[in-house]
């Protein structure tokens, strides 16, 4: 079997992620990847699982996470999704005494095209007599990629598996482990005709992965309205809760951050993510190492500093170049479009702001739109090579009043960025993360 047949093999599934609208309840069912993984001697079972959900910031929690247990000496499993270029960024294996990589187009340790096909043969056979006799029809893509990571995870004996949820939680395919750790990062309004249209509906979703007592979970800073389903969830399941802002604290300084935790201090921190979110996230990260000392593993505060300062995580807020100055972020909602804001407002100069803009049909266009308008001194509208992209035409009528560009396409729009941009200009790509992809791959 050759890489690019291996490819069409996993797009011959069904995927979630390229359809604007499906019934969400009923289109994902838990029990079909728990029968399918139990079918392969249930691959996860042996995994020490750390698990993030939440609306924004859960990847960057995750990268954190990963970086920090890295540094402290594991071979840590990193699952996280969507991807920037490629979707073997999805699985990747960070190992300890690595040679830390700058940022570039390849993500440190993604899972080789040899070791994808190697997968997909041991576990093509398995798949197709599941699919067979499955109750529940095929396996979809996000079913079948969750799955050959944790084959992949076992087989490479990773120290830890760190997972980020696809869509939700309580019905997301890689809720069928029992982590160490988890934790819910800020929850707002997103997926709103899938996961409901409250808060409390969506916080629902996100804290099904809240499961058992034996479970430390770390919470985020949240509106009222979800932190209340979170406690009510812990209380539930009898898991034990520590929240930010509460129970956790970030200190933001001139030059660095602090965070108080549960059981010490942490000075003197640094992150190269730019943002004050940003800062967030590492706290709520932070919270998880700390977590893992009630399973008696101990990370040491040099593993913690050294692994945030080491974070790489392409496409959030990633200064890809300085003439122009350019910044790509995968911002996609009202909340991390508000965050992306202030971040360039409190992070770069520039004399224009000329924007790139893609939105995917299933986010909150008219909200997104509106929330960018007064950043922008000249729009670019385009739209992902992807069936669910927003035509450029609807997202014109959100920008009445200003300089606004009608492109095809992502290459297109860079063009015409790049011949209305002057130096002291600022390009900034946002919307969707299929739209950072394909600028950052043009």
């Amino acid at each position: 079997m050759t890489y690019p047949e291996t490819i069409q093999y996993l797009e011959s599934f069904i995927n979630y992620e390229n359809i604007p609208d499906y019934p969400y309840k009923e289109s994902l069912k838990l029990e079909q990847v728990k029968n399918f993984l139990a079918a392969i001697n249930n691959p996860q079972g042996s995994l020490r699982c750390l698990h993030i959900a939440g609306t924004k910031g859960k990847g960057s929690t995750c990268v954190f996470v990963a970086y920090m247990l890295r540094q402290a000496g594991y071979k840590v499993g990193l699952y996280t999704s969507p991807h920037l270029l490629d979707f073997r960024e999805r699985i990747r294996i960070l190992t300890p005494n690595s040679k830390l990589q700058t940022p570039n187009l390849e993500f440190e340790g993604m899972i080789s095209k040899d070791e994808l096909v190697d997968l997909i043969k041991q576990l093509k056979p398995a798949i197709e007599k599941y699919n067979q006799s499955s109750e529940y029809g095929p396996l979809s893509f996000f079913e079948v990629y969750t799955s050959l990571a944790f084959v992949y995870f076992k087989e490479k004996k990773v120290d830890f598996a760190v997972l980020e949820t696809g869509l939700g939680g309580r019905l997301d395919a890689t809720n069928v482990v029992n982590p160490l750790a988890a934790a819910i990062t800020p929850i707002s309004y997103e997926h709103t005709q899938k996961l409901g249209n409250t808060l409390k509906e969506i916080a629902t979703e996100k804290a099904g992965i809240i499961k058992n007592k034996e479970l430390v979970v770390i919470s985020a800073p949240q509106e009222e309205e979800a932190g209340q389903v979170i406690r009510t969830r812990c209380f539930e399941v009898g898991s034990r809760l520590y929240e930010v802002n509460k129970d956790i604290f970030c200190d933001i300084k001139k030059a660095g951050f602090g965070v108080r935790g549960i059981f010490g201090k942490y000075p003197n921190l640094k992150i190269r993510l730019p943002g004050k979110h940003q800062l967030i996230n590492a706290t709520v990260a932070v919270g998880v190492i700390e977590a893992l000392r009630f399973h008696n593993i101990n990370v040491g505060i040099d593993a913690i500093r050294d692994g945030l300062y080491n974070t790489i995580w392409p496409g959030r807020c990633d200064v890809v170049s300085s003439n122009p100055l350019i910044v790509l972020d995968g911002a996609q909602n009202i909340a991390s479009m508000r965050a992306l804001k202030e971040t360039i407002k409190e992070n770069f100069k520039y004399k224009r702001l000329i924007l790139i803009l893609g939105i995917s049909s299933d986010k909150d266009v008219k909200g997104i739109c509106n929330e960018i308008y007064d950043l922008a001194d000249e729009i670019i509208l385009t739209k992902a090579d992807n069936p669910r992209a927003t035509e450029p035409e609807i997202l014109a009528k959100y920008f009445y009043g200003k300089e606004v560009y009608i492109t095809d396409n992502t290459q297109e729009a860079k063009a015409q960025a790049l011949c209305l941009a002057k130096k002291e200009d600022l390009i900034l790509v946002c919307g969707s993360l299929f739209v950072v992809g394909e600028f950052r791959n043009g």
